[in-house]
C-alpha cells in the first residue's frame, strides 16, 4: 500500500510541475512532502530501498527520488554504488563499476534485419526467458572506412542529438581495432548545477561530436588458425591498473587522477588519438587479456569454463582478465572480469564485475560481433 501512495506522489508532482512555474514551486516554498518528519521519513525510505531490491519492483526507488528534492537527495544517500551493492538502479549506473563480489549477469538480444543489440539485466536465473530490464541498445552503422555502434539509454532512439546517447564504438577499416567512446565527460557532469536552467545549458555543452575516448581494443592475428581462439586486448585509458589490487585505486575517482582529453576528439588528428593511446598506457592504465583456454583431448576444441552461462562453441566467446604485465601477477589476476558466450541463435550471455561499467563491458561486446577474416 505504501509503494502504491509514493507512486501517486510522483504523478502528482509531475502534474504540479506542468501547472505551477519554478517561481510558484519556489514561493511555496517546495514540494509539501518535504515538510514530513526528517527521521521518519529516512526510515520509511530506507526500508522501501531494502524490500525493492530487484527489478521491476525497484522502479519505486526511483519514483521515491522523483517525488521532491528532499526526497531525491535522501534516496541518494541510502542507494549505494554497484561496486558496493550488487544493484543497478538509476541511469548513470551503467556508467559506474559493476559489484566487486560477484558477476553481474545480463545478456543481450541480435535483431539481424536492423543491425541493432539489446542489453538487458538479468532479473532471476531464468532471465533470459523472462525478458529482463532492459539497460542499453545499440545500432550498427557501417561507413566507407569504419563502423559505429552508436549506444543509447533508449531502445528505439539512436539520435545523437539527444541526452539518451550514451556514447559509440567505431572500428578500423579491417575491423581489427576499435575505441569506445563516451558521450559526456566526467568534468561535465561533476559541473551539473542545481537549477534546472543550468543543467539544461550543461546538457546542450556536451555535444554528440564530443566523444572521449574511455578504452581502446585490439585484436591480434590467429597463429592457430579457424580453429583457434581470437586473442584480444583491451586497454581501459581512464582505469588505473592498481584499481584491482586489495586497497587499490578507485575508478570512480579516475576524473581527478586520470581525466579525459579536454579537447573532443572530432577536432584531433588520427595520431594525436593513437598518441594519446600510448600515453595513457605508460600512465598505468588497466590493460584486459583474454582467459588462455585450454585444449580438450576428447572434445577436440579449445575450451573455457564459463560455468553454464554458454552453451553454444563460439570464436565470439571470452573470458577476460586483468594483464599480469600491469606489475607481479597476483589472485586479482585470476578473477573474471568480463565473460561473453552464445547461447542461441541471436542470445548471447555478458557477465561483468568491478572495476569496469556496464557501458564499457557492451561495448567491448559489441566489437565481437565483428567478422574478421585475420583473426580468425
Amino acid at each position: 500500500m505504501a509503494i502504491k501512495c509514493i507512486a501517486r506522489l510522483r504523478s502528482r508532482r509531475v502534474v504540479q510541475d506542468q501547472l505551477q512555474t519554478p517561481n510558484e514551486v519556489e514561493a511555496e516554498g517546495g514540494c509539501c512532502w518535504a515538510n514530513l518528519p526528517q527521521e521518519l521519513l529516512w526510515e520509511v525510505l530506507l526500508r522501501i530501498e531494502e524490500s525493492e531490491s530487484i527489478w521491476p519492483q525497484r522502479k519505486y526507488v526511483v519514483a521515491c527520488a522523483g517525488v521532491c528534492r528532499c526526497w531525491r537527495f535522501i534516496i541518494q544517500q541510502i542507494v549505494k554504488l554497484p561496486q558496493l551493492s550488487g544493484k543497478l538502479t538509476f541511469p548513470i549506473s551503467v556508467k559506474q563499476p559493476g559489484p566487486k563480489d560477484s558477476l553481474l549477469q545480463c545478456f543481450i538480444k541480435r535483431n539481424r534485419s536492423t543491425q541493432t543489440y539489446y542489453l538487458y539485466l538479468g532479473l532471476t536465473n531464468s532471465a533470459l526467458s523472462d525478458g529482463g530490464k532492459f539497460l542499453l541498445a545499440a545500432r550498427k552503422c557501417r561507413r566507407p572506412t569504419c563502423t559505429d555502434y552508436i549506444i543509447s539509454l533508449l531502445a528505439e532512439d539512436f539520435s545523437k542529438g539527444t541526452n539518451t546517447y550514451a556514447g559509440r564504438l567505431r572500428s578500423n577499416f579491417l575491423g581489427t581495432k576499435f575505441t569506445v567512446f563516451d558521450g559526456q565527460s566526467p568534468q561535465a557532469g561533476a559541473k551539473m548545477g542545481k537549477s534546472r536552467s543550468s543543467r539544461l545549458a550543461n546538457l546542450r555543452q556536451v555535444s554528440p561530436s564530443s566523444n572521449y575516448p574511455m578504452a581502446h581494443i585490439s585484436y591480434e592475428l590467429n597463429m592457430l588458425g579457424s580453429r583457434g581462439p581470437r586473442r584480444m586486448q583491451c586497454n581501459m585509458n581512464t582505469i588505473p591498473a592498481t584499481s584491482i589490487a586489495p586497497g587499490g585505486l578507485d575508478p570512480t575517482t579516475q576524473a581527478e587522477l586520470n581525466p579525459y582529453q579536454s579537447t573532443p576528439t572530432s577536432f584531433l588528428s588520427k595520431s594525436a588519438s593513437m598518441e594519446n593511446s600510448v600515453s595513457d598506457q605508460k600512465n598505468g592504465g588497466l590493460v584486459l587479456i583474454n582467459k588462455a583456454p585450454r585444449w580438450h583431448e576428447q572434445l577436440q576444441c579449445w575450451c573455457l569454463n564459463f560455468h553454464g552461462r554458454v552453451t553454444i562453441a563460439s570464436v565470439k566467446n571470452f573470458q577476460l582478465v586483468a594483464s599480469p604485465e600491469n606489475g607481479p601477477a597476483g589472485p586479482e589476476h585470476e578473477k573474471i572480469i568480463l565473460q561473453f558466450g552464445k547461447v542461441g541463435k541471436d542470445l548471447f550471455t555478458m557477465d561483468y564485475r568491478y572495476p569496469i561499467s556496464v557501458f564499457q563491458a557492451f561495448a567491448i561486446c559489441l566489437s565481437s560481433f565483428e567478422t574478421r577474416i585475420a583473426c580468425e
